[in-house]
């Protein structure tokens, strides 16, 4: 039993796709609210234009 748990510790395959899934989802967060402030600027930019047409 000792043996199997000491496996089990040592064993960071599992870990490693955790780490994968956490960088992947924060990157997905950043791209978002870049995209968004980028939307609302440019939306910003053609309503400015809009009025001044």
């Amino acid at each position: 039993m000792s043996k199997l748990f000491a496996r089990f510790a040592n064993d960071e395959s599992g870990a490693t796709a955790v780490e994968y899934g956490l960088l992947a989802g924060l990157i997905a967060l950043v791209i978002i609210g870049a995209v968004t402030t980028l939307g609302t600027r440019l939306s910003t930019i053609f309503t400015t234009i809009t009025a001044g047409i």
